[in-house]
């Protein structure tokens, strides 16, 4: 609020609203091409009816431009949610995937202490969310030499990230990440990789999972070139890494805020939402209604 200067005895004139502006241009416009009507019948002011015309075109024109920009930048601050406050770091609780098709509201913020671990362990990759395992992986292969390249969200047609060597002109490997608690990835979900391996004509892939492997998808991928790494798997991988590097992956993972899921179809940070008939809180995606994304806050099977 501006404040008032001392000895002035009124307020300054707030400034119109871009909607108020474009009326104001559209009705300017009204009133010209008006003007031109009369000017058609008089005779002083005929010689001017060309250039009365072409200014009130010009200012219905430019109104209506206004009012088409001020309408579409009211529906792009309609669509995107109120983000709650988030209060320091804490622990977070397990995430899942799921699908919820009742009306929602976002929940009230609940401010909790959130602590940063200083180590890795299990705890750590139990405790980020999918997008910051993505991440962490992505900076575990360039530390191994490789060029890494991903998509934060949308499609990614089987392929989380693309490997790339200095020494070639394409890919030379993909990697597939799972983010799941404690649900083993299948034979189902490794044959689906290899399909996306043989589609790209590449004979070297890793597939990635914060939990662990059937016997089936271990014994499918051993056959077929697939490099495996489970939760174990990763943190031994991780713990051969200098002290450095280790704590450069821990600031990968606990980048920004670490615990909220990310919307995989926006690339946005889900907001904490409870349905309007009752029932357990979930994350909602942001831009809802645009997108209908949810995700379980926590869910056994994963």
């Amino acid at each position: 609020m501006a404040k008032r200067r001392r000895g002035a005895r009124r307020h300054p004139t707030p400034p119109l609203s871009p909607k108020a502006n474009g009326l104001a241009l559209l009705g300017l416009g009204v009133l010209a091409l008006l003007l031109s009507g009369a000017a058609s019948q008089h005779a002083v002011l005929a010689p001017l009816l060309t250039a009365i015309r072409a200014l009130a075109v010009g200012l219905m024109g430019l109104g209506l431009l206004v009012l088409w920009l001020a309408h579409h930048r009211e529906r792009r601050q309609q669509a995107v949610a109120f983000l709650p406050t988030i209060a320091p770091l804490q622990v977070l609780a397990p995430l899942g995937s799921a699908e919820a098709s009742a009306p929602v509201k976002a929940s009230a913020p609940q401010p909790k202490p959130r602590l940063v671990a200083t180590a890795w362990s299990g705890e750590v990759l139990a405790a980020i969310e999918w997008r910051r395992f993505e991440a962490v992986c992505e900076a575990l292969f360039a530390q191994a030499g490789f060029e890494p390249t991903s998509q934060s969200h949308g499609p990614d047609g089987g392929v989380d990230i693309w490997l790339h060597s200095r020494h070639a002109d394409r890919a030379v490997s993909v990697v597939q990440c799972k983010h799941w608690r404690s649900r083993p990835v299948g034979v189902k979900e490794v044959r689906e990789f290899f399909g996306v391996m043989a589609s790209h004509g590449l004979k070297r892939g890793t597939y990635a999972t914060s939990s662990t492997f059937t016997p089936d998808a271990l014994a499918f991928a051993q056959a077929n070139g697939i490099h495996t790494l489970d939760g174990e798997g990763l943190l031994a991988l991780i713990a051969r890494r200098t002290p450095e590097q280790q704590q450069a992956l821990l600031a990968v993972a606990h980048e920004g805020e670490y615990w909220r899921p990310t919307c995989a179809s926006c690339g946005l940070k889900m907001v904490e939402r409870t349905p309007r008939e009752g029932g357990a809180a979930f994350w909602g995606c942001p831009a809802y209604p645009r997108c209908r994304r949810t995700m379980a806050m926590a869910m056994a099977a994963n």
